[in-house]
């Protein structure tokens, strides 16, 4: 395993990693709307959230020598799905046909208190 990280995207908050490489797919943990920078929150509703993970989201694959054109699978999290059409608004900016596999979840609550959640698996070749 091989661990990812890049200061383009939030720290782990938490014990855990922002992204593992193995066998060929880069695992990337859960990326909140953190500016990483200063690790405020941004953004105020759940399209300016959702573009904040995905661009963190982005640098971490960019720092794994791979891109988001070739995420295999996302799970998004979201604290209210009246949402879902403008997060994939938003999504769609990030990716194109074939579009990667997705899970999308109604939670309680996330971290901090933010809106929306993504994570993904992309692959590496």
């Amino acid at each position: 395993m091989k661990r990812i990280e890049t200061a383009q995207a939030p720290a782990a908050i938490g014990p855990y990693s922002q992204a593992i490489e193995k066998n060929g797919f880069l695992f990337v943990s859960g990326q909140i709307p953190l500016d990483p920078a200063t690790g405020e929150i941004v953004g105020t509703n759940a399209a300016q959230q959702i573009e904040r993970c995905l661009k963190s989201l982005a640098a971490v694959a960019e720092a794994a020598g791979t891109s988001l054109s070739k995420t295999v699978k996302t799970t998004l999290l979201l604290t209210d799905l009246a949402e879902f059409a403008t997060v994939n608004d938003v999504y769609t900016q990030f990716f194109s046909e074939p579009y990667p596999a997705r899970a999308c979840y109604q939670v309680v609550a996330l971290p901090k208190g933010v809106r929306v959640e993504l994570e993904a698996i992309i692959a590496m070749d």
